[in-house]
């Protein structure tokens, strides 16, 4: 099987060349750009599996770059890698759509796991066996389109969400921890926070429930994590 495609969008000389070096000696085939607008463009064309992003980039900056993948659309995994490494620009970089996000400096051998990891995610999200689209009483999702329809209408969903709701649904009518939601969606070590969880599931129940405060469909599990209820029975106070 032919390994992953990756294109690495940096315009910092030496460190886009060492970055370079390092994947395809792990075998990872790499395509380099300096500028945002190009970047935007090849990613858009469908060609790589994988983007490493900067954020400080001339022709536009990284963060723009993945609002508008995703504007378009497209759901290839983007990993952030810059010097802009506060909580905000954390946040900011999640709430665009990207998947991970490494500060700099940063060791070699940390990025190829990131890497991996991020490819393992993406490998179990497509090939898993709920896939397609899932129709559970009043409402329907589609995991290869991002979207679904319940009883407010159609909806758009984030890979993040799509992801979550997808690992409930499989382990329906059990309890699904944070950590174990952490861990198989971001991966522990990117966004170690389990109110990021939290945020995401408000948005899920925003989206799909026909009443967010009273879900028929994820449950809080109080204390421990969430449950996806296959049979929809409403409970109050949970949003």
């Amino acid at each position: 099987m032919n390994e992953p495609k990756i294109l690495l969008v940096e315009d910092e000389l030496s460190l886009a060349e060492g970055i370079k070096l390092n994947l395809e000696l792990e075998g990872l085939p790499c395509t380099w750009v300096t500028r945002g607008d190009d970047a935007l463009k090849r990613i858009l064309a469908g060609q790589y599996e994988l983007v490493i992003l900067d954020v400080m980039l001339p022709g536009m900056d990284g963060f723009t770059v993945c609002q508008k993948v995703r504007e378009a659309k497209n759901y290839t995994p983007i990993l952030f890698l810059t010097a802009k490494n506060t909580e905000d620009d954390r946040v900011r970089g999640f709430e665009t759509g990207g998947d991970d996000y490494l500060g700099k400096p940063f060791q070699v051998t940390e990025l190829l796991l990131r890497i991996r990891a991020i490819l393992r995610r993406e490998d179990w999200y497509r090939n898993r066996s709920l896939g397609g689209r899932q129709r559970f009483g009043e409402f329907w999702v589609d995991f290869e389109n991002f979207c679904g329809e319940g009883p407010q209408g159609p909806f758009v969903l984030g890979v993040k969400e799509c992801m979550i709701l997808k690992l409930l649904m499989e382990q329906s009518g059990q309890v699904v921890s944070r950590t174990d939601i952490l861990d198989k969606v971001w991966g522990e070590e990117t966004y170690p926070t389990t109110r990021t969880v939290d945020n995401f599931i408000v948005r899920i129940r925003r989206a799909m429930e026909r009443d967010p405060h009273a879900p028929r469909w994820v449950h809080t599990v109080r204390s421990v994590g969430y449950l996806f209820d296959p049979e929809g029975t409403p409970r109050r106070g949970e949003e």
